[in-house]
């Protein structure tokens, strides 16, 4: 007990001596004098991007009257070729379906081999480039290359959607398996199991729950990606959209959205439950 007092007493005196005051009051000046720079440069960034992006709140203020009766025009929806739509956002769907389907496929093993925990460098920083350069282009070009390989229709959407959700969900993939506890992967290397009976029992068990809410999130992107590359010739209700924006038929545009959200709203609904259930 005494000994306890005499240390909160010299800990007392060490606190309370002029060069621990010095210290403590220094190195609070430097924190404080940091986020002062850090503020500064984060108020320089957004002055600068928007002054990049042409951004003019004066312009916008000007413009909500012709923006008001421009969407006026939209209504009231005309959902006279409901029938039509509904086969486009069946279509939609089953795009997002395949994409994401083939994407999850493809990235489960480029995310081991993504992994630093378990793959060296040299495979390791080669797959994570690939998954960057398909992670980096829009759908929508990959819609415009696939259109010219393989033609017209949701055939080159799927495959748009299947490379760019390649290149996410294996990042993601990885992430998981890097955050993985390594008291079971080395329980399993105990009993003498092979490389692959470490990812099967070791690591797959771990990130499975996370992989699927990641490829069910990203089912409902993609679902709304496909909806715009239609716009391109890739199918989908986005060709339906692009003829009644090519031809001022604003009305079937305001069906075509509100059919949209409706569907999408569905799916995120089911989806929710979905993870929730796996999680």
């Amino acid at each position: 007990m005494a000994s306890n007092l005499k240390t909160t007493a010299l800990q007392d005196k060490l606190i309370a001596s002029p060069q621990v005051e010095e210290m403590l009051a220094k190195e609070t000046k430097r924190i404080t004098t940091l986020r002062i720079l850090y503020l500064v440069g984060a108020i320089a960034l957004l002055i600068y991007s928007a002054r990049v992006s042409d951004i003019d709140l004066v312009e916008l203020a000007e413009g909500g009257n012709t923006m008001a009766e421009y969407i006026s025009r939209y209504f009231p929806p005309d959902f006279s070729d409901w029938r039509f739509y509904l086969a486009d956002i069946v279509e939609t769907v089953a795009m997002g379906i395949w994409g994401t389907l083939l994407a999850a496929v493809l990235a489960a093993p480029l995310a081991v081999l993504g992994s630093e925990n378990l793959c060296p460098q040299i495979v390791v920083q080669p797959v994570r480039r690939l998954m960057d350069t398909m992670r980096a282009i829009n759908e929508v070009v990959f819609a415009l290359i696939f259109v010219v390989a393989v033609g017209l229709g949701p055939f080159a959407g799927v495959l748009a959607l299947f490379v760019h959700t390649t290149g996410t969900l294996g990042k993601l993939f990885s992430v998981a398996i890097e955050n993985i506890e390594v008291g079971p992967i080395e329980g399993v290397r105990a009993s003498g199991a092979s490389k692959l009976q470490e990812i099967l029992f070791g690591v797959l068990p771990q990130v499975l729950p996370l992989w699927i809410s990641f490829t069910l999130y990203r089912f409902e992107a993609n679902v709304r990606s496909a909806s715009v590359l239609g716009i391109v010739g890739a199918g989908g209700i986005g060709v339906s959209l692009y003829q009644s924006f090519r031809s001022f038929n604003y009305p079937k545009v305001c069906a075509i959205l509100l059919i949209l959200i409706v569907a999408v709203t569905v799916l995120d609904v089911l989806s929710a439950k979905l993870r929730r259930r796996v999680m």
